[in-house]
């Protein structure tokens, strides 16, 4: 493995690490940064290349595990989680049901069009619009959030409520549109605080991005050789240090900055790709 595959295997692990979890579409950023720049299909087969994205998520999910284990623990009855700083008295705990109910709308549609999305979806046009589409949506939950939200923490979200975040969760099968962009926006818009919509995204995407994660892995497990070994280790492990920081440096800032800061860096990046790229 020579030391220019290296750093665009760190590359590629930082910028999924940074993106996978703030609300500007790590799809997107993968897409842009792979295409325009790095090229990794150049250096690797087209199939090694998807193989490699696929484990460099898996780092970033590790990372939403270690920041959210006592929740995850709590959520699987192995420990009992102390309430949350600023919840209402009596709150009680988010339960694995709400969470199960938040993945099934997205889960069901991403296997009815998971190839469709695939073949026609990923490309750096769909991912300029979807950029923008999902920040117009950011700007339009902080116009109309409440200064006093009824849902403090994720312990109080509801049944219905973690459904209607599913529902919404459904807009990120476009690429470019971002996860916790479409979800915090969603719950935020169902009266959420920013904070409260981010740890339920969070929580959220570790199933569901393990579960297609997996499924990918199993479908390419032949890609695995000793030639690509390295080049996987160094993208998931950059993945994950990178998004160990990202997540915690995003939920001590989200309720602070809102959406709006993410909304404009969307807009702007999609301008300049726009200019640069067409």
């Amino acid at each position: 493995m020579d030391f220019i595959m290296f750093m665009k295997a760190i590359i590629l692990g930082l910028v999924e690490g940074l993106t996978e979890f703030a609300p500007v579409s790590s799809t997107g950023h993968m897409i842009i940064v792979d295409d325009m720049w790095l090229q990794s299909e150049e250096f690797l087969t087209k199939y090694v290349a998807n193989t490699f994205k696929v484990v460099i998520q898996l780092g970033s999910i590790l990372a939403v595990v270690v920041v959210f284990w006592e929740r995850f623990m709590d959520l699987l009855h192995i420990k009992r989680k102390k309430p949350e700083q600023g919840a209402p008295a009596g709150t009680g705990r988010l339960k694995l049901g709400q969470v199960i109910v938040g993945l099934i709308p997205a889960g069901v549609l991403g296997v009815l069009f998971e190839d469709y999305v695939d073949e026609y979806l990923f490309s750096t046009e769909t991912v300029l619009i979807g950029l923008v589409a999902g920040a117009i949506l950011m700007i339009i939950a902080d116009k109309f959030s409440s200064k006093q939200p009824k849902v403090v923490t994720v312990d109080q979200i509801t049944y219905k409520q973690a459904l209607s975040v599913g529902l919404v969760q459904c807009l990120s099968l476009w690429p470019g549109f971002s996860r916790s962009g479409s979800t915090i926006s969603g719950g935020v818009l169902l009266g959420m605080s920013h904070r409260a919509a981010a740890d339920f995204t969070f929580i959220m995407a570790v199933p569901i991005m393990f579960g297609a994660s997996f499924l990918s892995l199993v479908k390419n497990l032949e890609y695995f050789t000793m030639d690509a070994l390295p080049f996987f280790i160094a993208g998931f492990v950059s993945a994950f240090v990178f998004a160990l920081i990202s997540i915690r440096f995003f939920l001590k800032l989200i309720n602070k900055i809102k959406l709006v800061p993410f909304a404009i860096y969307r807009i702007v990046l999609a301008v300049v790709i726009y200019l640069v790229w067409f």
